[in-house]
């Protein structure tokens, strides 16, 4: 029973963080389609490593004065306003790595450490995926997933 329960807290997690970062992705293109991107996008693509690493972590820099504010927030006790401002802070740096990740990943690649990093985490996933891919709460998930998914397609598509 506990190992059941387990396996469906485990597959709610990685569907959600499969839908946050597919979601996320997909509205990173849209903005960057939008803003008119696209050579920022290729001069991402064609970074070396350092510069790689350096965009990758622009977010993270850009981010951190405001989750100081947020300490801040909370310690005075504005609790909501300081949860508000990390949920938009964490979907928005989300947003921002996954869409610099899917650009400069083959030059981050290219350092050991952060390949390493990476194949240990994709290794983690996968493992967990096998764990749960055939619990019924994945499945239903996953069906979910698909639906939201495709309505959020069709919302970036048609603007």
């Amino acid at each position: 029973m506990l190992k059941k329960t387990l396996l469906s807290i485990l597959a709610i997690i990685l569907i959600f963080e499969e839908w946050l970062w597919d979601s996320l992705t997909m509205a990173g293109q849209f903005f960057s389609r939008i803003l008119h991107l696209e050579r920022f996008d290729e001069w991402l693509i064609e970074s070396s490593p350092k510069r790689a690493l350096f965009a990758f972590f622009i977010p993270l820099v850009i981010v951190t004065p405001f989750n100081i504010l947020a300490v801040f927030l909370l310690a005075r006790g504005a609790i909501l306003e300081a949860i508000l401002l990390e949920i938009v802070l964490k979907l928005s740096t989300t947003l921002f790595i996954a869409r610099i990740f899917r650009l400069v990943k083959p030059a981050l690649l290219t350092f050991n450490w952060f390949s390493t990093i990476y194949t240990k985490i994709s290794t983690l996933l996968h493992w967990a995926h096998e764990s749960v891919r055939h619990t019924a709460i994945y499945q239903r998930s996953l069906t979910l997933k698909a639906a939201v998914k495709a309505r959020i397609a069709t919302l970036f598509q048609s603007t």
